[in-house]
């Protein structure tokens, strides 16, 4: 009777376990918007003030442990990183000036953060924190003016990073701590954010002032080769591959619209619009693939404009079916929606699921 009914406690508490949270940083209103990947739904407002941080902290971006134990957040108006569990309370944080984008490396208990452009002469540097600690161990030089794009590849050990302010990508090999500097040729590009195929093999990084998704060979992790240009709509902001690695979905922040390159003829072959496409910044793939979610800043300022305080209507996060491409949810969420995190989609072989229901 007793192993009966704890298999039954088993079998209730399985779909709360398999829950997935979608984070999402609203810049202006000094929140974080908890989403369940799963039904679409807002489950909380986590309010940041309640931990004694002011109307200005502005989260910006978040990341979340692949057990979703964990997540984190930078907030460019506190200069802090927080660590916080899955019941939103803060078990740690890091000092830093103006922490911009994070990302969490798949093999070690590391965690790199680059610099928000808030700042008019932000650092040159990235800092390498140990997560489980919040300890930073390193602030590493770039050599390079306004570090912002930053992703890990799947191997880990390494940390790849974007200039704003130059055309160049600097390859961190953490161990060691060596950078190496890819130039890009052709005029002021402003590498906004990066994103790494599920195999490792290529890096795509927006180019907002060029207007195009520029894609780079891995073969040698040290010096990404670039291969090719990809035109897309006005102010390509984040990039996102698919779980298959077939195609990279990148918001366009200027022209309210989501783009779909496929990765075997290298062409946008889609481009989504929705009217809960306002200002399109942050991009997350569920861990199994099925859903894109962007988030919405619906501000009245700039690309880089993050003071905020200018709302052209409340933030959103739309939610797209990756097999279909259909916009299936709109939600509403805090003012100037921006960066989102949620557990790192598993690799998956062969193609998509037919649909996401």
């Amino acid at each position: 009777m007793i192993r009966a009914l704890s298999a039954l406690l088993l079998v209730a508490a399985a779909p709360l376990a398999a829950q997935t949270r979608l984070y999402v940083a609203n810049q202006d209103d000094a929140t974080v918007s908890v989403i369940d990947a799963g039904t679409r739904r807002v489950l909380e407002t986590v309010d940041l003030r309640r931990y004694g941080f002011g109307d200005n902290a502005k989260p910006h971006h978040v990341q979340v442990e692949p057990d979703g134990k964990y997540w984190y957040v930078t907030l460019i108006g506190a200069n802090k990183v927080l660590k916080l569990d899955r019941g939103n309370r803060v078990v740690g944080s890091v000092d830093m000036q103006v922490p911009g984008l994070i990302a969490l490396d798949p093999r070690r208990d590391l965690m790199y953060v680059g610099r928000s452009m808030s700042a008019v002469n932000p650092p040159s540097s990235m800092a390498i924190v140990r997560r489980s600690e919040m300890k930073v161990l390193e602030e590493v030089d770039l050599l390079f003016p306004r570090p912002h794009g930053i992703i890990a590849p799947p191997s880990g050990g390494r940390v790849y990073v974007a200039s704003l302010g130059t055309n160049q990508i600097a390859s961190v090999a953490v161990d060691g701590g060596e950078v190496t500097l890819t130039d890009v040729p052709g005029s002021a590009a402003g590498l906004v954010q990066a994103a790494i195929s599920p195999d490792g093999h290529w890096l795509a990084v927006t180019a907002e002032l060029t207007d195009s998704l520029l894609v780079f060979d891995l073969s040698d992790p040290a010096t990404p080769a670039l291969v090719r240009g990809i035109a897309v709509p006005d102010g390509p902001f984040e990039p996102a591959f698919t779980l298959d690695g077939s195609a990279i979905y990148v918001t366009s922040l200027l022209a309210n619209r989501v783009a779909v390159v496929d990765t075997r003829s290298w062409r946008v072959v889609d481009t989504l619009t929705s009217p809960g496409f306002s200002q399109p910044h942050g991009i997350a793939i569920s861990p199994d693939g099925r859903w894109v979610f962007v988030s919405n800043r619906h501000q009245g300022g700039g690309v880089h404009q993050h003071e905020g305080g200018q709302p052209t209507g409340d933030g959103t996060v739309v939610a797209i079916c990756a097999p279909t491409r259909a916009v299936d949810t709109v939600l509403t969420v805090g003012g100037y929606a921006a960066g989102m995190g949620m557990p790192a989609p598993r690799t998956r072989h062969g193609g998509l699921p037919a649909s996401c229901r």
